[in-house]
């Protein structure tokens, strides 16, 4: 599958790999509503934040250090695809001795789609301290 787009003129062909059906994982993407803040204020990419878990009842809950959020499924009005971005060279000499600016004029690019988000998992609510309680 290939997807084809015009500018100014130009026509671009991007490449799309698509795995069979049955083959691709179905992701759900996370939304809290509200602001998601460190206390040093530090950049929290890549950053371990809190661990999802669902109830008995399929309620997902989201815990972030010493607080708890209780959310919802909901499904997405368009599906989205997580794709990955590769770099093909299309031809290369046997020996290998092309220059760079020619290996760079016969690279393509291909997008290979790795999952399907569908749902999300809707957290609107205030979180709530986790209290532990004390048994005598």
């Amino acid at each position: 599958m290939s997807v084809v787009r015009s500018l100014d003129g130009l026509t671009m062909q991007i490449p799309i790999k698509v795995t069979d059906q049955d083959g691709l994982a179905e992701w759900m993407m996370i939304e809290l509503q509200g602001d998601l803040e460190s206390r040093t204020k530090s950049e929290m990419r890549n950053k371990f934040i809190g661990d999802v878990h669902f109830t008995k009842q399929g309620i997902p809950v989201l815990i972030i250090g010493h607080h708890i959020l209780y959310g919802k499924v909901q499904d997405l009005d368009k599906p989205l695809a997580v794709m990955r971005k590769t770099r093909v060279d299309e031809s290369m000499d046997v020996d290998g001795a092309q220059d760079l600016q020619d290996r760079h004029a016969h690279q393509s690019v291909e997008y290979s789609i790795k999952a399907i988000v569908k749902k999300k998992l809707l957290f609107k609510t205030r979180p709530k301290p986790i209290i532990a309680s004390m048994q005598n």
